[in-house]
């Protein structure tokens, strides 16, 4: 096959690693229990089947594909990603994963993060077998990264049930500190790999979650150690990219304020044309709120437009455009030290 040479028309290539935010469908390919490959899931979908997204539709990644003018990414265990398809990019992610390898072990066969970036050198192995190292390695450098890590770390590890191992061995005020080193190391590595513009994400509001709601209030209210959690994250896991930036010399990370992006919308969902961030669109139980009961017995919205979430943790397909247009055009507040737009034009 002769080489082939992206133009300059072309969107740069997007990688995608992570949790299940962001999570296109590679637990398809694994035996887990972290799946979403069962109806309703992808009710909103374009084929309106599950996809192996944790939404009703389209997720994070795929509403910046649409931005950046590419096709939705393959899972990175597609059979499908093959040839030209590799220069589209690929997802790496698995629902589930956290920061911590010990995070998710309940769940069994998902893809943790070194194997994630294993995955990556992989992909980069076959990249220069069909266009060459040197534009490989040119692809790899202009090319926009995603990665969503820590809710997991504190959902299903640290306050996974009281008296955890992690909470016992650990004081909150230490396993921040812990996460957020554990979380440096890994963009280090996608630096090494050559990672030049990545987006990072942290937890949302955990707490605010249908499921943390249900299990932390009979009166519906957010969860507060949750909450503060994710409070003392943001604005280290902010210090870090910038840190990084510092030693690199260059914007090469953008801390993404996935906190407040969901805040807007969980605090003041009506100024956003929502009619609950309370209760999930798909589920059982109080606010539909029991993890990993959205399945074709559950209760369902009629109109997913309506709720900020979707199941007990993830959000709607609308709310994820929401999100995705602060990522793309987002003050400072939201996007630091610059938005996706702003990175993107800068060659």
């Amino acid at each position: 096959m002769p080489p082939v040479s992206p133009t300059k028309k072309q969107p740069p290539t997007f990688f995608v690693f992570g949790d299940s935010l962001v999570d296109n469908g590679n637990n398809n390919f694994l035996i887990t229990g972290a799946r979403a490959d069962m109806p309703p899931y992808g009710i909103d979908s374009p084929a309106h089947i599950p996809t192996g997204r944790f939404s009703n539709g389209l997720n994070i990644p795929d509403v910046i594909s649409e931005y950046i003018g590419s096709e939705p990414l393959l899972p990175y265990l597609s059979p499908q990603l093959v040839g030209q398809k590799l220069l589209v990019g690929a997802n790496f992610a698995s629902a589930r994963v956290g920061i911590l390898n010990d995070t998710g072990f309940q769940f069994m066969n998902v893809i943790k993060m070194p194997l994630q970036l294993e995955y990556f050198k992989e992909y980069q192995q076959k990249l220069v077998s069909l266009i060459g190292e040197g534009q490989a390695k040119q692809v790899v450098n202009k090319a926009v990264l995603l990665i969503s890590l820590g809710g997991n770390d504190f959902v299903n590890n640290y306050f996974l049930f009281p008296g955890s191992a992690r909470s016992l061995s650990n004081p909150l005020s230490n396993y921040i500190p812990y996460l957020i080193d554990e979380y440096r190391k890994i963009l280090e590595k996608l630096y090494e790999l050559g990672a030049r513009k990545t987006i990072v994400m942290g937890p949302g509001p955990i707490g605010c979650a249908p499921a943390e709601r249900m299990q932390h209030s009979l009166t519906g209210e957010c969860a507060k150690d949750l909450q503060d959690a994710s409070g003392l994250f943001e604005p280290m896991l902010s210090q870090m990219v910038q840190d990084l930036n510092a030693k690199y010399q260059a914007q090469n990370f953008i801390a993404s304020n996935n906190k407040l992006m969901h805040e807007d919308l969980i605090d003041n969902p009506t100024a956003f044309g929502f009619k609950t961030s309370k209760e999930a669109c798909c589920g059982q139980g109080p606010l539909n709120g029991m993890p990993g009961f959205c399945t074709v017995t559950s209760n369902l919205c009629k109109n997913r437009d309506e709720y900020v979430f979707w199941d007990a943790f993830h959000p709607t397909e609308r709310a994820c455009r929401l999100i995705v247009q602060q990522i793309m055009n987002g003050t400072q507040a939201y996007m630091k030290p610059v938005n996706l737009n702003l990175m993107l034009s800068v060659e």
